[in-house]
């Protein structure tokens, strides 16, 4: 009866466990992270500043008006000037629109356009991080549970070589050194076990502040994705140059200065405005006033202000040039450093996992001699460790993969 009602305990936890599946908490952070929050806002910045800058190229109209309670006016009669103070006042409305600046408000405007363009792509960029760090916590949670697994069975092995040491010292066919060993291997597999339920709680914690959601302690993850596999071909490298955000903005801040230099080297040859008032005035005379034409201004002499201005933009162009190249050295050397680190774990996971076939077999074998008083405890033990180490191995081996892998995601830009 008594294992009947856990039978059924345990069904009931499995089948009321929270599910979570890698999609889910990917889509959960991305959602709920502060940072995404506020990239998206620097983004409608973004928008704004380019909505700020068009609105150059727009006709500007202004309104004004002045009113003076007292006013002195000079009034010339029969060849000699008299004042008379008096109240006034005027209104009247301004127009100026931009006829011709040889490109320097095309290119800013352009360029503030590229600015919109890099806090779209930052904030790509973030997002494509952010789920790698989730991917990373996920994974190493399904580790650290299988982990958790390995040391639970291992700490139940234990405790049964404990008991099966003792009876057979009860018969005389062992020493209390066995009974002793396995005792010293049953606190340590506690010791163990304690130290895996901490792992697991931190990766799950890590998780749950990411997601800023609690996360069950029974949850069911996905387990298959530590089985993913990659394939190493020749069109990755290419694939993460085209599609890597960080060259991405590279390109737009390099097509950005080009534009501000050629703004900042059309400032010297001036601008064409046409302007347009109509005035109405009230003092001593009522009358209107109206101008209507076009204003021409050159530069002649800024002290070098203007030069020195075009150069810094261009110079800041080739910095951005020479940024991009060294980036895409550091991504080729990551790349390739990746690609062999999944390589070698792939060796590693087939190693550990003949390895561990080869361990148990070993430990079936020592089992059985053992309790036939063919195999002492130090030969069982070490079989033991060869079993859990290799499965323990096999766990480190594919998270390691798994990190490689999704490591190339991110920088091909994939969530």
């Amino acid at each position: 009866m008594k294992k009947i009602f856990l039978s059924s305990l345990l069904l009931f936890s499995m089948l009321n466990a929270e599910t979570l599946t890698l999609r889910e908490s990917i889509d959960t952070t991305l959602q709920n992270y502060p940072d995404v929050k506020s990239l998206q806002m620097k983004m409608k910045q973004s928008k704004l500043s380019h909505r700020s800058a068009t609105a150059d190229y727009l006709p500007q109209v202004n309104l004004n008006g002045q009113y003076n309670v007292t006013q002195t006016y000079v009034l010339p009669v029969n060849g000699t000037f008299h004042t008379l103070d008096d109240t006034g006042w005027n209104v009247g409305v301004n127009l100026k629109q931009k006829l011709w600046d040889f490109g320097k408000t095309t290119s800013k405007i352009a360029s503030s356009q590229k600015d919109e363009d890099i806090s779209k792509l930052s904030l790509m960029d973030f997002k494509a991080l952010l789920a790698y760090k989730v991917k990373s916590f996920y994974k190493l949670m399904v580790v650290e549970r299988e982990a958790l697994n390995v040391r639970k069975k291992d700490l139940e092995a234990k405790k049964a070589y404990y008991a099966q040491a003792e009876a057979l010292v009860k018969q005389g066919l062992k020493t209390t050194a066995d009974a002793s060993r396995f005792l010293s291997a049953v606190y340590n597999a506690e010791d163990n076990l304690a130290i895996a339920q901490a792992s697991f709680d931190k990766a799950r914690n890590s998780l749950s502040l990411y997601m800023d959601r609690k996360i069950d302690e029974n949850v069911t993850l996905e387990n298959a994705v530590l089985q993913e596999s990659f394939n190493t071909d020749a069109n990755v490298e290419k694939e993460v140059l085209a599609s890597n955000y960080t060259l991405k903005i590279d390109n737009k801040n390099i097509e950005k200065n080009i534009l501000l230099h050629k703004s900042a080297k059309a400032e010297h040859y001036g601008s064409i405005d046409a302007i347009a008032s109509y005035n109405h005035f009230d003092t001593l005379n009522t009358y209107d006033a109206t101008t209507a034409g076009v204003v021409v201004n050159i530069p002649l002499y800024s002290g070098g202000r203007v030069s020195a201005e075009a150069q810094k933009v261009e110079i800041s162009a080739q910095i951005s040039k020479e940024q991009k190249r060294s980036r895409e050295l550091a991504l080729k050397e990551e790349l390739s450093n990746l690609l062999l680190d999944i390589t070698r774990y792939n060796k590693t996971i087939s190693a550990k996992k003949a390895q561990l076939d080869s361990a148990q077999e070993t430990k079936k074998v020592l089992d059985g001699r053992y309790k036939e008083g063919l195999a002492t405890y130090i030969e069982v033990l070490d079989a033991t460790s060869q079993v859990l180490n290799a499965k323990l191995g096999l766990l480190e081996a594919y998270y390691s993969r798994a990190l490689s892998i999704d490591r190339i995601q991110y920088l091909k830009g994939k969530i």
